[in-house]
């Protein structure tokens, strides 16, 4: 009977050295691949994307979702910004998405996100949709996260939520995430 109390003390020990000695990601969720044709990760951003261009999304596509998604949300925000360096930091937010269905795995360029099924909430300018980077002249580089998370129910939210609101309702939800990094800098 001690032998047993040993045996199962050693298993759980290994396990929480295990679990601690993974990376948190494998922890919270799968790792999902994003990129865009448009760039590559940690690329600058062409100016068509940008809104000292055609101010479009860029052609975004993922994969490596598990198989109970049922929605993909993206987000694209610049932690650079200056309103990221106010005493209470908050990245801006360029685009908000959610609701795509989980048939889903690309987006095209400037994509029509309604038509996919798929809703868009609230940018930093207050619109809704995407706003392409456009950094204050003389900041330098900076650099946009586009992030891709497989969720596993549909959000019961309208067009126009915030970040925070879509980030708040898909908190436990969260099966698997990836991110793509852009930057640009104000010609």
């Amino acid at each position: 009977m001690r032998h047993s109390y040993i045996i199962l003390s050693v298993i759980c020990i290994l396990s929480v050295v295990y679990l601690v000695s993974q990376p948190i990601q494998s922890r919270v969720g799968k790792e999902m691949k994003l990129e865009s044709s448009a760039f590559k990760n940690s690329q600058t951003i062409p100016t068509e994307y940008t809104a000292e261009g055609e101010n479009v999304s860029p052609q975004l596509s993922w994969n490596g979702h598990p198989n109970k998604t049922h929605s993909f949300v993206i987000f694209v925000e610049d932690p650079d910004a200056p309103s990221a360096k106010n005493p209470a930091p908050k990245a801006y937010v360029h685009w908000v998405v959610f609701n795509i269905p989980h048939t889903v795995h690309k987006l095209d360029k400037a994509a029509a996100i309604h038509a996919l099924g798929g809703k868009e909430g609230k940018n930093g300018t207050g619109n809704n949709g995407y706003f392409g980077p456009k950094p204050p002249s003389n900041s330098g580089p900076h650099r946009y996260f586009f992030h891709v998370f497989a969720l596993d129910k549909m959000l019961e939210l309208p067009t126009g939520a915030t970040k925070d609101e879509v980030q708040n309702a898909m908190k436990h939800h969260i099966l698997a995430q990836g991110e793509l990094i852009g930057t640009y800098e104000t010609k």
